[in-house]
């Protein structure tokens, strides 16, 4: 297929566009085969200066044409929420730009999208790539405990197509026992760690579920393998993300859960996490909600209600919550699963590191946790973020399990603000490229798809663009202070709050908390210069008079 068969008119002059908060721009519109490009003429239509669209046609959820005499108008709601209008003069073009714009964003091929031809200056392609995650993350964990290891028994995907091929594994247990756990476990995703206490050595593990099935199947491998992680006398607590009724179901379908009797150390927590289509139209209510200027306060509530996105947020941290306090406070260790272990297992996995980890409250350390709990653990990213909320498509697979993840995490920014290194920014920018990005970090749904797709080899790493130093201070947060405690959020209603800062984002104008960041950054550097100059000047006076030494020391 080549781009330009999509492409039924390429230029259209006179073009007029309007976003909400922001003044009318007329100029030439262009389509390219990854872009929408409107380009205004200096001077003219009472522009002072010449001004640029460019909008990642991926990022196009929805295209909506209003045909009237010889002219249309084009709307296109985007995935990261913005909605564009554009106004062209002829009724062949309009209808031509909107079909070429459809076509285009429909493109699912992973490897005609823009990032196998993006080439930012500055970067190299192998940059930014983390070639050995796993090892590294076990690397930190070794040094404290040998009772683990690393495993490659899925080395070339053999066993588990969305597990990487690195994984870490109780060290008791062989490969052959690995193996066949995996084969009673769904999509073969056996337990793995997930993350280690250093606290007091209790582990967290994720896995998919077990195949019981109706005749409830055993597996001895299966139950050596999470008997190896507990001492005799301990116990353990297994974090369900199903409803006990929705395991039930399984069961009848070859699913299940772990029965008491095969697993008497284990202690199974039913906590139900919504997922799929149920998911998916929470996100698309509320966005319809936030859209409606026409709403007044006790309309705006009820529909604020009724879409029960706020619940979903606080089921989610609640149990992130549950998991960490059963690690921290209960000093017992976890597994979380819930059906295919790739959705709201992770969602509960990462959350509770945030909570409990310190490190993964920095910039790198929440990077690194992304890679481990969402990229390299087989989060379905291409099925997942394949629409928005806008998309007029009958819906398959979507559902914005990542997205909630980063609100929770933002409800976590909003509750401890000194806590996390990084900015609502970055929480921002992680959405926006989770959808439609420049970079491979987040297409595929697996490590499996990525190394077929050479994502490594011929994309760009998001991480290495925003670790450059120039991007790097947009994302960081000016009032961080390293907290070595867990922060434990409150979950009560009252203190979930919707993420204004998201779904308002295109509605109202920022300028105003803009304009606060900039002063509180101002402010910050403005006292590290002065502490800088105040010690460079002791030392100074120190190193010149013997008396001032004799002080400094003290």
């Amino acid at each position: 297929m080549e781009f330009s068969e999509l492409i039924k008119t390429a230029t259209v002059e006179s073009v007029l566009l309007s976003c909400a908060g922001q003044p009318a721009v007329k100029g030439t519109l262009c389509i390219t085969s990854h872009h929408l490009l409107l380009s205004s003429c200096p001077g003219g239509d009472g522009q002072p200066s010449a001004v640029e669209l460019w909008l990642l046609i991926r990022n196009v959820d929805a295209v909506e044409k209003r045909l009237a005499g010889s002219s249309g108008t084009i709307t296109l709601r985007c995935k990261d929420l913005k909605v564009l209008q554009l106004e062209i003069p002829g009724m062949e073009e309009c209808l031509n730009i909107a079909s070429s714009i459809e076509a285009l964003s429909s493109v699912d091929s992973v490897m005609m999208m823009y990032p196998f031809f993006h080439r930012p200056q500055n970067l190299r392609l192998e940059e930014g790539w983390p070639r050995l995650p796993m090892e590294q993350h076990f690397q930190q964990i070794a040094v404290q405990t040998a009772q683990w290891r690393l495993s490659d028994v899925n080395q070339d995907f053999a066993i588990c197509p969305t597990y990487p091929p690195a994984v870490i594994v109780p060290a008791a247990v062989s490969e052959e026992t690995l193996r066949r756990a995996a084969r009673f476990r769904h999509g073969g995703r056996f337990p793995v760690l997930s993350y280690f206490h250093t606290r007091n050595g209790t582990v967290m593990l994720r896995s998919g579920q077990p195949l019981t099935g109706p005749n409830r199947k055993r597996c001895p491998e299966d139950e050596m393998l999470l008997g190896s992680v507990l001492d005799e006398g301990e116990r353990g607590f297994i974090i369900d993300t199903r409803s006990a009724q929705a395991a039930k179901q399984a069961r009848m379908t070859g699913g299940g859960t772990e029965p008491k009797s095969s697993y008497p150390q284990w202690k199974r927590l039913h906590r139900p996490l919504e997922r799929g289509r149920p998911l998916q139209e929470s996100f698309i209510k509320l966005v319809e909600a936030c859209n409606d200027a026409s709403l007044g306060m006790d309309r705006w509530l009820g529909r604020l209600e009724s879409c029960r996105w706020l619940s979903h947020v606080k089921a989610a941290l609640s149990t992130a919550c549950l998991a960490a306090q059963c690690l921290d406070r209960e000093e017992s260790s976890v597994l979380v699963h819930g059906a295919e272990g790739t959705d709201t297992t992770l969602l509960v996995t990462a959350l509770a590191q945030v909570i409990l980890e310190p490190g993964c409250r920095t910039l790198k350390g929440f990077q690194g946790l992304l890679e481990r709990e969402w990229i390299q653990a087989g989060h379905p990213f291409h099925l997942r973020c394949a629409r928005s909320a806008y998309s007029h498509a009958r819906l398959k697979q979507e559902a914005p399990l990542f997205l909630l993840f980063l609100d929770c995490v933002w409800q976590l920014s909003r509750q401890f603000p000194f806590s996390l290194e990084f900015s609502e920014e970055l929480l921002l920018t992680l959405f926006d490229n989770a959808y439609a990005s420049d970079y491979g970090t987040f297409l595929c749904n697996n490590e499996k798809e990525r190394c077929l797709c050479k994502v490594k080899e011929n994309t760009h790493s998001l991480w290495a663009w925003l670790d450059q130093p120039e991007e790097r201070k947009k994302y960081l947060n000016p009032l961080y202070s390293p907290n070595p405690l867990v922060i434990w959020p409150s979950v009560e209603p009252q203190s979930i709050q919707l993420w204004q800062g998201l779904f308002f984002r295109w509605v109202r104008s920022s300028q105003y908390l803009d304009e606060a960041w900039a002063e509180i950054w101002r402010l910050v550097e403005g006292s590290n210069t002065a502490v800088k100059e105040s010690t460079e000047n002791r030392l100074s006076r120190s190193l010149s008079d013997p008396a001032a030494r004799m002080e400094n020391e003290r």
